[in-house]
């Protein structure tokens, strides 16, 4: 059992590293990124990566605060589910109104391993295994269909 400080220390640590690791790597559309904390450019949609004691998972949130609004968005998605899953290579999870760690009603399309800790420096690489492909498929697939949701030159 860690204390909360070394469990934030390990947390910042391996986030660190997954940093420094995906730094060199550019966007899809050959732009420096900041992989971690991933800028869709449209309000209330996020990419999200987080890892816990005992899984993972990366996800696409959509937090509009309106509900009807935020089914839009994730009605919107589902007409591209068949590209996402091809630029991904894998099917994910899908939930419309589903409730976030914070009480949050938000709608998520995800992917989670479990049998992980970020916790577990021994665990680090089979994390950066599952984020890395992931990360870059999913900014593959932003720069391709961005513009249907109103990002912006």
């Amino acid at each position: 059992m860690y204390s909360k400080e070394q469990a934030s220390q390990l947390r910042q640590a391996f986030w660190t590293a997954f940093g420094q690791y995906m730094g060199p790597i550019p966007s899809a559309e050959g732009l420096k990124i900041n992989w971690i904390n991933y800028k869709t450019g449209v309000k209330h949609i996020y990419f999200r990566m987080q890892a816990e004691t005992k899984s993972a998972g990366i996800s696409i949130d959509i937090a509009h605060p309106d509900l009807e609004l935020q089914e839009l968005f994730f009605e919107q998605f589902l007409t591209y589910k068949n590209i996402l899953h091809a630029t991904l290579a894998e099917n994910w999870e899908w939930q419309l109104h589903t409730t976030d760690e914070y009480g949050k009603t938000i709608s998520r399309i995800y992917k989670e391993i479990s049998s992980v800790s970020i916790y577990q420096q021994s665990d680090w690489s089979q994390l950066i295994s599952f984020f890395k492909p992931r990360i870059i498929a999913l900014d593959e697939f932003w720069s391709d269909v961005k513009y249907a949701f109103g990002v912006s030159v």
